[in-house]
């Protein structure tokens, strides 16, 4: 098993972060922390860490200095970044730390699920050991190259897709495309063209509301409500 331990600042977040690991075949969440002080005791204690899964907007620290300490202290922990942080400097700064992914929040499970799974793949690519021709090199590199959200269709976002499917997941009953759109920050059209979406998969489903005139006003409302 691949033992992870899951950073963030958000207890709930961590929580949900910890049981999408646990979904995973092959990964093992070993403990969570929430601050970059907790983390880095939890690298010294823990028997065995694999992997953290690594968020940046830490309360007492960043997490790019928890990967800084970890590796001054001889830790060799493999690091995938999931955060919010979307400015290139600090992309580039993971990058050149070490971190062997980088995750942008929000996601969907099969983001995390993707991103786990090159990775898994990649530790059994190295464990065989050995000399590498330059195929077997290109293997390795390649081997964290998978997408991040598979199953979208061309032109639709994952974050955006996330955006919306928590939305409508959170809200007490069906929401109109206005109302996703008011809720998440994105235009109408672009609301009503991911919840079309999110109905044609079967998980949401559409309810119309009828009103004094005129057409009637399409709502949509999570597939497990409904």
């Amino acid at each position: 098993m691949i033992e992870v331990l899951v950073v963030d600042d958000d207890t709930r977040v961590a929580r949900v972060n910890a049981a999408y690991v646990e979904k995973v075949p092959g990964f093992h969440v070993a403990a969570q922390a929430h601050s970059a002080l907790d983390a880095l005791r939890r690298v010294e204690a823990l028997p065995r860490v694999d992997l953290v899964l690594l968020d940046h907007y830490l309360p007492d620290r960043t997490g790019l200095e928890v990967v800084q300490e970890m590796r001054r202290l001889g830790h060799q922990t493999d690091v995938i970044m999931v955060t919010a942080a979307r400015d290139v400097s600090t992309v580039q700064a993971a990058m050149r730390q070490g971190a062997l992914q980088y995750l942008v929040k929000p996601f969907a499970f099969a983001g995390l699920r993707a991103k786990l799974e090159a990775y898994a793949e990649l530790r059994r690519t190295l464990d065989g050991g050995g000399e590498a021709e330059q195929a077997e090199v290109d293997r390795i590199f390649g081997a964290l190259s998978a997408p991040s959200e598979p199953g979208l269709p061309k032109g639709h976002s994952p974050t955006t897709a996330e955006l919306v499917r928590q939305c409508l997941m959170k809200a007490d009953g069906a929401l109109s495309a206005q109302e996703i759109a008011e809720r998440t920050g994105v235009s109408r059209q672009t609301a009503q063209r991911y919840l079309k979406l999110l109905e044609r998969t079967g998980r949401a489903r559409l309810t119309l509301k009828y009103g004094d005139a005129g057409r009637p006003e399409h709502r949509y409302v999570w597939a497990t409500r409904a």
